[in-house]
């Protein structure tokens, strides 16, 4: 039994493990509105969260049941087949979590657990029967199928349901409370206010002390029987309330709907959700104990996996703990946090995701069908409606600090979450917390008008990511687990070992890249935050961000002529990837430009060359892409290298066009437009690129070179005459622009 005492150690490990990427990635289910609302300051959110966390765990009733009996008959195996499964779930587990966290993808843990209890447990189910030599049709003697069932329906009923219910339920508040909201809070918010708290509070008694320890059976089912007279007098009780708040005090009646409402889905998450992290090492330590109390350990079958049993009060504590310092400390939550509210921010801002084909073509429909009901629905309800959702002034007082959408939309989150998970709770419907609370987040932003013209498509393949890492998530689970418990099986104790290693290796190797996913998304948003200011001085602020990335550019330029060289793929990917980042900055800084042309005064925008600026720039990281796209592709089709000549030549006029940045870099961050090194520089270029297009005529001419190598070597020749020009240009708009 010693290596089955070693097996119970490393899953105790890996739940602490789990814990930490579990809570990582649950987190934004309950945090998403208070933070995205910036209801209070960060550390309140984290105290009203991490009661809701302790409380739930602390009291929860330990119901591990799906670990032990949900998705498998313990009855069908023994002791070294239930540990190679609960094993094979547990590194499963910590890996595929820590790769959302890392990407900063919200997922659904019961999903992940469901399907890698499958996954392991058909593997094993699937050997067994091999070897008794019986036929695949046993395989449903040893799975409960109905269970993996249940919870795919649920996911597919729950992420339409969810998403068209928040954006119902947000049209109308919205419709009734308009975003300049605060004169009619006073007015009617009570009842607002009483209906979402009624609902949260409901919520708090359904789903959150579902099997809690405090609540008996009798009264669980007292509650259940008495919904509507509950509901009734919790909505008269916090109306009154909030309207007494409203007449003799200056509390904003939404913050504490908002901040009960994550205290709820905090105690709901931790007291139904904490089965998903320390449910399956959990029932290894009975599987072990079980086997040190029976005669045969090896060779009994573990029906008694069947019984019911109540987790010690110690092990709930300390997976509060766990769950509570991981809250306050985890960047990984924070990331995944930040995906969540940014999909349905108000404003423009960085945009983390592409577009892509799908999300093009469900923008066009969206707006096709939208011209469609627009003829039918009759002028004046449209200018009502229009009125109603007219969000200028909200826009218009833009800042640093503003939240990334207001307490009525954080309100109608929390309240059409739990009244959709409290209703599915009631009829014993499966569904996923965090399928809820995302679609829920997602569908009141699109009545919001969060997701315009201009940020849509760039909004909605994030939506369309998040929903396919949702399925890839059930398959990964199954397939990772399935392989894990075959390595087990057969490995046994030395299999174990290496798996760890991987464990270990993969969850250091994503810390890296998170690191620096996170230090490259945080360079884009500072200079977003730098260049928010709408004083003329951000014009000033936008020039020397541009010096930077022109920078980059000669960089970047010079990588890729290098990757074309040496024929290295790698490299010229590498500096295809490099100039879209330069795009995306560059775009930001006109972004930010083309903000200041808004907001300044006629007299100060006359005379001023912003129109040039921001054209230069966008043609520079044009032709930057245009390069590094040409080189990659010439080297990705295996056709033939430059010849050695055409390589010493590019190499000159790498050297000069490098010259020629640098020297308007400087000049840029000087704001002195006087420099003769950037003319002399810019002289030579036009000098050497008229002599360097001569010799490629001429080698045409002999016929030295093959028609794609003239392509390729005359298409950075032009790209490269174009950049010069524009990096000329905008010295000039530039020089006019700032010395007005």
């Amino acid at each position: 039994m010693e290596i089955y005492l070693i097996i119970v150690v490393v899953l105790f490990v890996l739940a602490i493990s789990d814990l930490v990427v579990g809570v990582s990635n649950d987190a934004v289910n309950f945090l998403n509105s208070a933070v995205g609302s910036k209801v209070a300051p960060r550390h309140i959110i984290l105290i009203v969260a991490s009661a809701g966390v302790f409380i739930g765990a602390a009291f929860s009733g330990g119901l591990m049941e799906v670990a032990r009996k949900g998705i498998f008959n313990p009855e069908q195996f023994y002791l070294p087949e239930i540990m190679t499964i609960f094993l094979a779930v547990m590194l499963t587990d910590v890996i595929l979590l820590d790769l959302y966290n890392t990407f900063a993808l919200p997922t659904s843990t019961t999903v992940s657990i469901v399907f890698e209890l499958l996954g392991a447990s058909v593997m094993v189910s699937i050997l067994k029967i091999v070897e008794a030599s019986e036929g695949i049709n046993e395989l449903i003697r040893y799975i409960n199928t109905s269970k993996a069932l249940a919870i795919i329906s649920g996911i597919l009923i729950s992420v339409a349901v969810a998403f068209t219910v928040g954006a119902l339920i947000q049209f109308i508040v919205r419709l009734v409370f308009t975003f300049d909201f605060e004169k009619r809070i006073k007015r009617y918010g009570a009842i607002w206010g009483g209906i979402s708290l009624s609902f949260i509070t409901f919520f708090i008694l359904v789903k959150g002390a579902k099997g809690s320890t405090f609540i008996d059976p009798q009264t669980a089912d007292w509650i259940k029987s008495n919904s509507e007279i509950i509901l009734l007098y919790n909505f008269l009780f916090w109306t009154v309330i909030f309207q007494l708040l409203t007449w003799f005090t200056k509390v904003n009646i939404l913050k504490p709907v908002v901040l009960v409402g994550t205290f709820a889905l905090a105690l709901a998450f931790a007291a139904n959700d904490l089965v998903n992290f320390i449910g399956v090492p959990l029932a290894g330590f009975s599987t072990y104990l079980i086997g040190l109390n029976s005669a045969n350990p090896l060779t009994e079958l573990m029906d008694e996996l069947r019984d019911p049993v109540h987790t010690a009060g110690y092990f709930l504590v300390i997976a509060g703990i766990v769950m509570v310092i991981t809250l306050w400390k985890s960047k990984k939550a924070q990331s995944v946090t930040k995906t969540e509210v940014n999909l349905g921010r108000q404003f423009e801002g960085f945009e983390r995701f592409e577009s892509s084909m799908l999300s093009r073509i469900l923008v066009r429909m969206n707006i096709s069908l939208l011209e469609t009901i627009k003829k039918i629905i009759p002028l004046s309800i449209q200018n009502f409606i229009a009125k109603r959702f007219d969000n200028t002034k909200i826009t218009a007082q833009k800042s640093k600090d503003q939240p990334s959408f207001d307490l009525i939309r954080a309100s109608v989150n929390l309240m059409v979450s739990s009244i959709l998970i409290s209703f599915a709770t009631s009829l014993k419907l499966p569904l996923s917390t965090t399928y809820v609370t995302f679609m829920v987040a997602m569908g009141t932003s699109l009545s919001d008008k969060a997701w315009g013209r201009e940020s849509a498509v760039y909004r909605v393949n994030g939506v369309l990511t998040v929903i396919g890492g949702w399925f890839f998530t059930a398959f990964m689970a199954f397939t990772v687990s399935a392989v894990f418990a075959l390595v087990i099986y057969y490995g046994e104790l030395p299999a174990i070992f290496v798996l760890i290693a991987v464990a270990i290796f993969f969850v250091y190797k994503t810390h890296i890249v998170h690191k620096d996913r996170s230090a490259s998304e945080e360079e884009s948003e500072k200079e977003i935050e730098v260049l928010t200011d709408v004083k003329i001085k951000s014009v000033k602020e936008s020039v020397k961000h541009a010096a930077n990335s022109l920078l980059s550019v000669s960089t970047v330029f010079e990588d890729s002529l290098e990757g074309l060289f040496e024929t290295d793929r790698k490299k010229l990917k590498k500096a295809k990837k490099a100039s879209k980042k330069i795009e995306k900055n560059i775009n930001t800084i006109t972004s930010s430009i083309l903000s200041i042309v808004k907001t300044t005064d006629d007299e100060i925008r006359e005379g001023h060359r912003y129109g040039k600026i921001v054209t230069s720039m966008n043609e520079i990281s044009n032709r930057l892409q245009s390069i590094t796209k040409k080189n990659f592709d010439h080297v990705d089709n295996n056709h033939k290298p430059l010849n050695s000549d055409q390589i010493d030549e590019l190499k000159q006029l790498s050297n000069v066009l490098s010259e020629e940045v640098k020297s308007v870099s400087k000049m840029i961050e000087k704001l002195d437009f006087e420099s003769k090194d950037f003319q002399e520089a810019n002289l030579k270029f036009e000098k050497i690129h008229s002599k360097l297009d001569k010799n490629q005529v001429s080698r045409i001419k002999k016929g030295h070179i093959s028609t794609r190598n003239s392509i390729l070597y005359l298409g950075i020749l032009s790209d490269t005459n174009s950049l010069s020009i524009n990096v000329k240009e905008l010295v000039h708009a530039l020089k006019e622009t700032i010395h007005k």
